[in-house]
């Protein structure tokens, strides 16, 4: 009978399997997220502010957005709304992990709540090896990038009073960053239908509602054009 792998092993591997994954999201998240530790230092936040909101909110741009709205009236509707507007779009990422989130015990839990738009993207299109504990390897990815996220938010906002250059633009790096991982998903794709989808879906909304606006109904339409051309995309292994 073969022994079975133990749980620290079984962690290392999940952890060495998930780590070079995340690596083009270290560099992305520790830039913006000192950006937005910056951002708040100088807005006259201290250090802390950025530390815990990234700890607790993690909602990349709605951090940034959470800026304005600590320092204007109080108003727990608009700030609900803009929230919800937001960070909407993690209704359709949630629903489509339904299935890959199955039997992950308690991680499940984290799981739910870390998932940002990278780790969406690491956790779906990434092909795990069959030795390595898929619920453990997603629990890394998430719990990386939050943890980049937090590092970088936290030194941003102990050097903030330090920052003398111009920081415009530095945001770009993200932009970059989804552009890699687009790339490496139509190199794994053979007909590259699910793409296709995504990135016709995305220029149609874009010059329809604009660029303040599109985010929802590209969401919309490729959920609707993924659920129509289902069974030619999943016979073309995608």
């Amino acid at each position: 009978m073969a022994l079975s792998v133990s749980k620290t092993e079984k962690l290392k591997k999940a952890l060495k399997c998930a780590f070079p994954k995340t690596i083009p999201i270290m560099a992305g998240f520790l830039f913006l997220g000192m950006s937005y530790g910056i951002f708040m230092r100088v807005s006259g936040f201290s250090f802390v502010y950025p530390m815990l909101m990234a700890l607790t909110i993690f909602g990349g741009s709605l951090e940034f957005v959470a800026v304005t709205m600590l320092l204007s009236s109080f108003a727990p509707l608009h700030t609900f709304i803009v929230t919800l507007v937001i960070q909407a779009r993690h209704l359709f990422y949630g629903i489509s992990m339904l299935e890959k989130y199955k039997n992950t015990g308690l991680k499940k839990l984290y799981l739910i709540f870390g998932m940002c738009d990278e780790s969406f993207s690491i956790n779906v299109s990434s092909d795990i090896p069959k030795d390595v504990d898929r619920g453990w390897f997603m629990f890394f990815v998430t719990a990386l990038n939050q943890l980049y996220w937090v590092s970088g938010a936290t030194l941003g906002g102990l050097l903030g009073s330090l920052v003398t250059f111009n920081t415009e633009g530095i945001e770009f790096v993200m932009t970059a960053m989804f552009v890699v991982i687009f790339l490496e998903q139509w190199l794994k794709e053979k007909r590259h239908y699910s793409s296709l989808i995504g990135f016709f879906s995305s220029v149609l909304c874009l010059v329809i509602f604009g660029a303040d606006s599109f985010m929802i109904p590209t969401m919309l339409l490729i959920l609707c054009l993924l659920s129509l051309f289902r069974k030619p995309i999943e016979r073309a292994g995608e």
